[in-house]
């Protein structure tokens, strides 16, 4: 690194102690958040500050900020390539002669947009960031590489060329951390994606493009039409008509394109906040939910999204279409009366369209329950086989299809109507004001034509009205069905606002010291709902450090309900559960979920169709680091998984799942227990998990979780 690139990170470089002002002002100048709000200081526990505790402190902080951070990392041949993109960004500089954080605003091909602790803005090269990230691993490889230079006699003119290519071949598989990507959550205020997204400026461009090809349109056919009724077509009036209408194409084209991007963007966005919503849902909210209804779900989403496009680009186009009818009938041979029917028209199009509303939401409360009532059927259908009489296999389903069959055909023959009848109707409509203005020669031949290019416009415009209008009620249908999904992805964000959550640094202080027990329970109780018995009576009882405790009893006496308070995913009716000395409101349910890590029950735990890596580490991150890898290997060899990897073709790759390699209930079980491990929590909860284990592998998994916990506790039966 030369001195002046040297001279021009020291400027821009933030020290540790102001990390916390420094990820306030990326947010605030980033547009990340709008009022600023305070973080406690990075704690600075060692002389040598690990990338690791920089990740727990970014995690907190996105959390209080409401946004989300992603740590990144890159190879040694492609970190530049990444420089490029990770705006806005917090990169973690601890080369020997650097040490601190570089804040990154904007990115480009050659320079970054930097932020000073002054707070004032600084472009800086990404070949000197590069630099600052990889000195302290090119400096170590200097001596051997000069070593071989030397032994190979290469001239001094060709040294540099030569060191640069070893050190780039003996590195190119190096990677490089400690640079967070700071974005915007998918729970932040809608109005704020779309800003962030430019989706503003996507619609604008929508609007403008079609406003003007729609303008040339009717001007290119107003010459046209005054040189029919003069009875003569001059010849410079064909060669504007011809100019006007190649000026039309690229207006045609931009619309199109950006009624696309606009269209995607908007998708996009959707499903983030989606997916985000139903990552938020309490154990508790979809417990009670079947096969059926969660498939109706991704049914709904899949035609929300498809049909909000199309439904809003196409009552976009008619709106605009139907304000330029309205100016040209206005003007045109029926005048005010003319434009006035229009609007009678419009108002008839509506009261219709609501009319297909009712019956479109009757049909889609009767498309659910169909899919809900015959996913459940197959899903159960072997049990259907044996048991049920075989007289009545398909009595209900006949049943809810006559009905379904019955309300699809009332609804598609009044879109049928609403399609065909509204745009000729209005033809018809304003006819008699078109006759009488001709009839009583009271209009010119000009007034004429517009009245009769308006009114054949209008026609147009009310058959895309009457297309888009069916697809925004089946969207709005589908909106009724995902409208809680959506609002619970600001759940987080609500909560957050009325608690401080402390630093998980804070209970790593609590559990270095004597002073509390890992966990406390006194006069702990609960009851599924206000009417019913306690399902947990009062009691109380402490774990300490270390403790290992095994909870046994009958089925349906509360061991898994125990285990699920003791996690957080349940609220106790009463008493008090503390972990090394704060309760949940104080520690919040994210942090208190990692610190207390649970593996659920067989039927309550799933394999998901992803690869065997993606099962195990979805309780770390993804995409993982090498080192959660490398752990995760470990831990699978260590419960006797080695084999498993080894017969499967792709290894910790290969795709498992109803869609991929089957596991058996041992070969699952033991996946459970290395996701719960792999999140190095104070205490453990395995519930059953090794009731489907031989008595070898039971033996040999169980001395490996004794070793590997903090603390656990194993519920089994007798």
């Amino acid at each position: 690194m030369s001195s002046f690139q040297k001279k021009q990170l020291q400027s821009s470089i933030w020290p540790a102690e102001k990390l916390n002002l420094a990820v306030q002002v990326l947010c605030q100048k980033a547009g990340l958040i709008v009022n600023p709000i305070k973080l406690p200081s990075l704690p600075l526990m060692h002389s040598i500050l690990e990338n690791q505790t920089i990740d727990r402190w970014m995690e907190f902080a996105s959390n209080r900020l409401k946004i989300d951070t992603i740590q990144v990392q890159s190879t040694y041949v492609d970190l530049e390539k990444m420089l490029c993109l990770v705006a806005p960004s917090i990169i973690h500089i601890k080369s020997p002669d650097l040490s601190g954080f570089l804040v990154v605003l904007k990115g480009g091909k050659q320079k970054l947009k930097v932020i000073q602790p002054n707070s004032a803005h600084a472009t800086i090269t990404i070949d000197s960031v590069r630099n600052a990230l990889v000195d302290s691993l090119e400096k170590a490889m200097l001596s051997p590489v000069q070593k071989i230079l030397d032994e190979a006699k290469i001239p001094e003119n060709r040294r540099h060329i030569a060191q640069s290519a070893i050190i780039r071949e003996q590195l190119s598989e190096k990677t490089i951390d400690g640079i967070w990507m700071l974005r915007l959550s998918a729970g932040a205020d809608i109005k704020q994606q779309i800003y962030h997204a430019g989706m503003s400026f996507q619609f604008s461009s929508v609007l403008f493009a079609h406003c003007i090809g729609h303008f040339l349109l009717i001007l290119s056919w107003w010459l046209i039409a005054k040189q029919a009724t003069e009875g003569h077509f001059e010849h410079y009036t064909m060669v504007a008509w011809a100019l006007l209408l190649i000026c039309l194409i690229p207006f045609r084209v931009l619309d199109k394109w950006s009624q696309n991007v606009f269209a995607l963007s908007i998708g996009s966005l959707f499903k983030q906040r989606l997916l985000h919503g139903i990552l938020q849902l309490e154990p508790e909210e979809v417990r009670h939910q079947g096969s059926g209804q969660f498939l109706g779900t991704i049914m709904e989403a899949e035609s929300f999204g498809s049909l909000a496009m199309e439904g809003g680009m196409l009552s976009v186009v008619a709106v605009i279409e139907l304000i330029f009818t309205f100016w040209i009938l206005f003007f045109g041979a029926g005048g005010f009366i003319h434009a006035l029917l229009l609007l009678i028209w419009i108002a008839f199009a509506v009261l219709v369209c609501l009319k297909y509303f009712r019956k479109a939401q009757q049909w889609i409360s009767e498309y659910r329950n169909m899919t809900n009532d015959m996913v459940e059927s197959m899903v159960g259908y072997r049990t259907r086989l044996i048991q049920e009489n075989p007289l009545n296999w398909h009595t209900e389903e006949e049943s809810i299809l006559f009905n379904y069959t019955e309300l699809s055909k009332k609804l598609d023959d009044m879109g049928t109507i609403i399609q065909g009848v509204t745009g000729q109707a209005w033809m018809v409509f304003s006819l008699p004001v078109l006759l009488y203005a001709f009839l009583s020669n009271s209009a010119s031949p000009a007034a004429m034509t517009m009245g009769v290019g308006g009114t054949l416009l209008a026609a147009q415009a009310f058959t895309q009205f009457s297309i888009s209008v069916i697809r925004t009620i089946q969207v709005l249908a589908a909106w009724e069905h995902l409208k809680p999904l959506l609002k619970t992805a600001e759940r987080i964000n609500e909560s957050e606002s009325k608690n401080e959550f402390m630093m998980p640094f804070t209970l790593d202080e609590a559990s270095g010291s004597e002073k509390y027990p890992l966990m406390r329970i006194k006069n702990l109780a609960f009851r599924y709902q206000k009417e019913l018995p306690l399902v947990l009576k009062p009691f109380t009882m402490q774990i300490d450090r270390n403790d290992r405790i095994l909870i046994e009893g009958p089925s349906g006496s509360g061991k898994s309900t125990l285990s699920a308070l003791l996690a957080g995913l349940r609220q106790s009716d009463s008493g008090d559960l503390l972990l090394w000395g704060f309760d949940l409101k104080r520690v919040g349910k994210d942090l208190w979920r990692r610190r207390v890590v649970i593996a659920p029950q067989f039927h309550e735990n799933h394999v998901l169709t992803e690869t065997f890596a993606f099962n195990v580490l979805m309780s770390r991150r993804w995409p993982p680091l090498n080192k959660d890898i490398e752990e995760a290997l470990t831990i699978c060899k260590a419960l006797g998984l080695g084999n498993l990897l080894n017969r499967m073709p792709a290894g910790f790759l290969q795709m498992v799942g109803e869609g991929g390699w089957q596991l058996s209930h041992g070969e699952q079980s033991r996946l459970f227990i290395a996701r719960a491990l792999l999140q190095n929590a104070d205490l453990n909860i395995l519930d059953e998990s090794f009731g489907a284990l031989d008595p070898e592998n039971m033996t040999k998994c169980l001395t490996f979780v004794f070793d590997q916990s903090k603390a656990l506790i194993v519920i089994a039966h007798p």
